[in-house]
């Protein structure tokens, strides 16, 4: 039977990505392939959190090979698909680099790899991605190394794109849960081929609430506002209208042609749904310590960065605060795996959400319109399409003073922001019993 979604993972690992993609993979084949892991630097640079991807997928086999000693149930998806791991960019299209080690380790993962190095791969690791791995030397054939992925030689944007070359229109779906720069660079190079996604699906954004590293901007969005600014640019009528300006009149990547397939469906989940679903430290150490005693890898691995987090936030927050890890990344998989939930809910309609490029203060910031105003083009019936040339539509809904489309019904973004879940509360033990079952 074929699985009811498949998808593209772009991450940048990090403990909650790591979350992530262990939800996915722990998936049954009928609910879930995961048919690429596509890595970015973010929350640690690219290297590091390359080296994090290969060490899961090494604690994966000594953790299956462990249930199937013991009698207990393996991962369906992990076993039933092997996904391309493939590399992509190093830093930001036109930002200073940015990561959170402050708040995730050094090396992404509260020290784990020192902590365990029985659990971390082997240097050979390095070979399987030729030249592009710092210290790797240069091989025709990368060496068999885990039965569970396949490495790629190629940058991770071609490889989205070949695989959305390759497959039907409309049955892959791309999960972005970092820096969007891969994205933007698989959309600049062919946006007709990258327009044949089902749904994009991105954590990323503060939108009516407060960011997480500045007062207004959330990590990813933060880390490349450009390559954000220019894949929500892709939901628009008309894409050049929320486009970021040029640096001396020139673009990185360039500008988007003027005629396009159709418009992508982004599906947006900001830290103002994502935040209040959190995992505590109480309820995260009840589950792992059977497992410990028992003698699980994965419990042994995850244990480590999991309660290194915990301290982190102890240590940022002081005593007598009640707040856990928020399961951001985890939450988009979640949604994979139960889109057809009614409680999924998003806004009434698209919204236009704009991301902030050049702000001193306010960089990566979710701008969207909250004043109220009705636009003109919704209540006025004389307002027509153009009859020759659709695209000129956006003539004829200027409003005098709206010079930047606010209050136009083509130009600016349309987003889908999800503003609702099954189970705020209920998340954290489905994620346990999944990937811990």
């Amino acid at each position: 039977m074929a699985p009811k979604n498949r998808i593209i993972i772009d991450t940048d690992p990090g403990v909650d990505d790591i979350l992530a993609l262990l939800l996915a993979l722990s998936a049954s084949p009928e609910e879930l392939e995961v048919a690429m892991i596509s890595v970015t630097y973010g929350n640690v640079p690219l290297q590091r959190c390359l080296r994090n991807v290969v060490a899961m997928f090494h604690v994966l086999e000594k953790e299956m090979n462990w249930r199937q000693s013991n009698g207990k149930a393996t991962y369906g998806a992990l076993n039933a698909y092997k996904p391309i791991v493939a590399i992509g960019a190093v830093h930001p299209l036109e930002d200073e680099e940015l990561v959170a080690d402050h708040f995730h380790g050094e090396d992404g993962l509260h020290g784990v790899h020192t902590a365990h190095p029985h659990l971390s791969p082997a240097d050979t690791w390095r070979t399987l991605f030729g030249d592009t791995v710092e210290g790797a030397p240069g091989s025709d054939e990368p060496p068999s190394f885990s039965r569970f992925f396949t490495p790629s030689k190629g940058p991770a944007h071609e490889e989205i794109l070949r695989i959305l070359r390759e497959e039907p229109e409309d049955t892959i779906t791309i999960v972005a849960v970092g820096p969007l720069t891969n994205i933007a660079l698989a959309a600049a190079k062919d946006p007709e081929t990258f327009l044949r996604v089902k749904e994009l699906v991105v954590m990323g954004g503060a939108v009516n609430t407060i960011g997480n590293v500045t007062p207004v901007a959330e990590f990813n969005c933060m880390a490349d506002a450009v390559a954000a600014a220019r894949v929500y640019a892709l939901t628009s009528k008309v894409p050049s209208s929320t486009m970021p300006p040029t640096i001396h009149g020139k673009s990185v990547l360039g500008a988007y042609p003027e005629k396009l397939p159709r418009q992508l469906k982004l599906s947006l989940f900001p830290l103002d749904l994502t935040t209040p679903h959190e995992l505590h430290k109480a309820a995260f150490n009840k589950k792992i310590q059977p497992l410990l005693k028992a003698g699980s890898p994965l419990a042994q691995w995850t244990e480590t960065f999991l309660n290194g987090t915990f301290n982190k936030i102890d240590s940022m927050l002081g005593e007598g605060h009640n707040e856990g890890l928020s399961l951001h990344d985890p939450l988009t998989i979640w949604y994979m795996l139960t889109r057809d939930h009614p409680e999924w809910k998003t806004v009434p309609k698209p919204e236009d959400i704009r991301v902030e490029t050049c702000g001193q203060w306010t960089r990566g910031m979710h701008v969207i319109d909250n004043r109220g105003r009705a636009k003109p083009a919704e209540v006025d019936s004389t307002v027509e399409t153009h009859p020759e040339d659709p695209m000129d539509a956006v003539t004829f809904d200027e409003v005098p003073g709206d010079t930047v489309g606010w209050l136009s019904l083509r130009r600016g973004n349309r987003i889908n922001r999800v503003v609702s879940s099954p189970g705020q509360d209920a998340f954290a033990g489905i994620l346990l019993d999944r990937i811990f079952a």
